[in-house]
């Protein structure tokens, strides 16, 4: 589970402006963000990244939590 939804939403992020700042199509944010698809590492620092460019004082772990049901 991440909680990209949580984060861009707390700072006021809609998906497509997320989406436009990764250079990406708002449909593979939603999959992220609804865990249809599992981002790549590399991925996942984009999106922290991306939402600290917007505003947010977010870490990796912040978004993606280590969950010993995912191993």
């Amino acid at each position: 589970m991440n909680r990209i939804a949580q984060e861009r939403k707390g700072i006021g992020l809609t998906q497509a402006e997320l989406a436009s700042a990764l250079g990406w199509k708002p449909s593979r944010l939603s999959n992220y963000e609804q865990g249809i698809r599992k981002p790549s590492l590399d991925d996942c620092r984009s999106i922290v990244d991306g939402l600290r460019k917007s505003g947010s004082r977010c870490t990796l772990d912040d978004v993606f939590p280590y969950s010993s049901n995912e191993a």
